[in-house]
């Protein structure tokens, strides 16, 4: 099968042909329709994520059907469209496992770094970590539900009943985010690079009531903030943004340093969260939720053959929404 391989940072990815993995036990193969790209293949290209198994297929937001299938599977029948999120595997027996909150699990594997992931034209997942994809979702639409969509609702969970919400970093996440925010009368304050009219404008579409640059002060003081974008000198603005008691959380899994700030932008009973991955629970309620809205998204496809400009445009900031690679779209 075709596949795009990461070999090291500083190294181009390749295309290779390589074999076709079978599945194993509990395990399910998926004939990859789409595969979503997300700001962790770039931190994983860049070297910021330090220890990928390598060689290594990127991409962990897989649709795909279900092609073979390995002993004791049981959840998915050969046919079925379902799709991979970034958390692949956990041990179930460590503390956070049994507490459900298996995304802490010291010892989880993760899909396209732990895991050869979905750009290529098959994946094999773990059948316990795939969830179904809800109907009326064209694969090419779909694959970003499965990472900007599930991380963006869990850091949405975390600011619990913020009516005023701050989204900074205006891209897949947050224009998922927005249209589920909106739909749950929240109000939206959307925070995009300086100058980025294009984003600005995407989001007032999405039903923010005010847009502007991450250097600028909204009009009024926030309930809560969400980060989306990896720069840590925006957590002492976002601070300074909410009123007393609010919380900014952080939903990247990398974040620059974030620089010293004085007491008096946390005093107040303000927090500061970050979130880690997901748990199947937050994939199950999401996957609900999305079809309800309901969510649409908007994407930038590249073909599998050009990764690595589908790479470029999210690095550059120049796609609308989420950039997806199409492998074999089935609907």
């Amino acid at each position: 099968m075709r596949a795009i391989v990461f070999t090291g940072v500083g190294q181009p990815l390749v295309e290779r042909e390589v074999a076709r993995p079978d599945p194993g036990p509990g395990c399910v193969r998926l004939a990859v329709h789409a595969c979503g790209v997300c700001r962790t293949d770039l931190h994983v290209v860049d070297g910021d994520l330090s220890k990928p198994k390598l060689p290594l297929v990127l991409g962990h937001q897989i649709v795909g059907t279900v092609d073979a299938v390995g002993e004791g599977v049981t959840r998915f029948a050969l046919g079925r469209r379902v799709g991979v999120p970034w958390l692949g595997w956990t041990c179930g027996r460590c503390r956070p496992c049994l507490a459900g909150r298996e995304n802490l699990c010291d010892e989880a594997l993760f899909t396209g770094y732990d895991l050869d992931g979905g750009f290529a034209e098959a994946a094999v997942a773990d059948e316990r970590y795939c969830f179904a994809i809800p109907a009326g979702y064209p694969d090419i639409q779909a694959a970003p539900l499965l990472c900007a969509g599930l991380i963006g609702y869990r850091a949405f969970g975390l600011t619990g009943d913020a009516v005023r919400l701050g989204l900074y970093g205006f891209g897949a996440a947050a224009h998922i985010l927005c249209q589920v925010a909106r739909a749950e009368g929240r109000r939206v304050f959307a925070f995009t690079r300086p100058g980025d009219v294009e984003s600005q404008a995407f989001a007032a579409e999405l039903g923010a009531e005010w847009v502007g640059g991450s250097d600028e002060a909204p009009p009024e003081e926030l309930d809560a903030a969400i980060i989306f974008a990896p720069a840590g000198d925006l957590v002492p603005t976002a601070l300074a943004a909410c009123a007393k008691g609010g919380s900014v959380v952080c939903a990247g899994i990398h974040m620059s340093d974030i620089p010293a700030f004085p007491y008096e932008l946390l005093w107040g009973e303000r927090t500061i969260r970050s979130v880690a991955n997901l748990t199947r629970r937050d994939g199950e309620t999401f996957m609900q939720v999305a079809p309800r809205v309901p969510v649409h998204t908007s994407v930038t496809v590249f073909p599998l053959e050009e990764v690595e400009r589908a790479l470029a445009a999210l690095r550059g900031g120049a796609a609308r929404g989420a950039v997806v690679v199409s492998v074999a779209p089935s609907v």
